[in-house]
């Protein structure tokens, strides 16, 4: 063998080099805005997510947006930029609020920076980031959790909690909330979320995709908020929402990827 070729067969034998890691959120950005200001939301969003996540398949999001003074919230989307569906969760709101929470269990497929995206009524947009790093198991084509069959004889029910006020952690969060009235409805929604990434252990076949598309909260029968979901949303995912405290009644109706629609309504004593 001449001596060029033991070099370059040495070279082949070298591990490439690493390529560097390359952001999606300026496509991304680029791609869902058009172009339209982004504005520093830092002041005005505060995400909670864990620095790792326990339960790649099962990660509570959650963030509490307020509007800048004399402005109220038209909508607020979820990012998860490395995800196979990005946009993950968008809230849209029926009725403009100066403040807006929600806390959803989601899928995180790998490490990722995460986006909420708070648009004004005026049109302008606030954006916030966080980064979450993951176990590796990639959640999105981990197998189901639970038996299919068992999954869709269930598929759909849902189950509507009122806990207590928002911000009960300390005394000035406490007072806080008082003054907004606002309380917390935990909405528990029975589907396998089906991502169509994943396997079928038995079959060895993948699982046609199927998750909660859309699901509309109406409060004392006027539309509150709509909630376009993904395969981002987790088995059997909980939507948290903060709510106004004088509230009567909730009514749900959850639409997913199939056209299969149910219902749960909530009566509340006054607050």
């Amino acid at each position: 063998m001449t001596s060029k070729a033991l070099i370059l067969t040495a070279l082949l034998a070298l591990p490439l080099p690493a390529r560097a890691y390359e952001p999606s959120w300026p496509d991304l950005s680029q791609a869902l805005y058009d172009g339209r200001t982004l504005n520093d939301g830092a002041g005005y969003i505060s995400i909670d997510v864990p620095y790792r996540t326990g339960d790649d398949a099962r990660t509570q999001v959650a963030a509490q947006i307020s509007a800048p003074d004399g402005l109220l919230l038209g909508s607020v989307t979820l990012i998860l930029d490395e995800n196979p569906m990005p946009v993950s969760a968008v809230f849209n709101l029926d009725q403009p609020q100066p403040r807006f929470f929600f806390d959803v269990t989601m899928r995180i497929n790998g490490p990722t920076p995460m986006h909420v995206v708070a648009e004004t009524t005026d049109g302008q947009l606030f954006v916030a980031e966080a980064f979450v790093k993951t176990s590796g198991q990639g959640a999105c084509a981990a197998p189901p959790g639970s038996d299919l069959e068992e999954a869709l004889a269930t598929l759909g029910d849902m189950t509507i909690g009122i806990d207590q006020l928002l911000g009960s952690g300390t005394a000035g969060e406490k007072l806080s909330a008082l003054s907004l009235r606002q309380r917390r409805l935990d909405l528990d929604i029975s589907h396998p979320s089906n991502s169509g990434m994943q396997m079928d252990q038995i079959t060895l076949l993948f699982v046609p995709m199927r998750y909660v598309e859309n699901v509309e909260v109406d409060l004392d029968g006027t539309g509150y908020v709509d909630i376009t979901g993904s395969i981002s949303l987790s088995e059997n995912p909980r939507v948290s929402l903060g709510i106004p405290g004088q509230t009567q009644s909730v009514d749900v109706t959850m639409t997913d990827t199939d056209g299969t629609v149910t219902h749960a309504t909530k009566r509340l004593t006054g607050y």
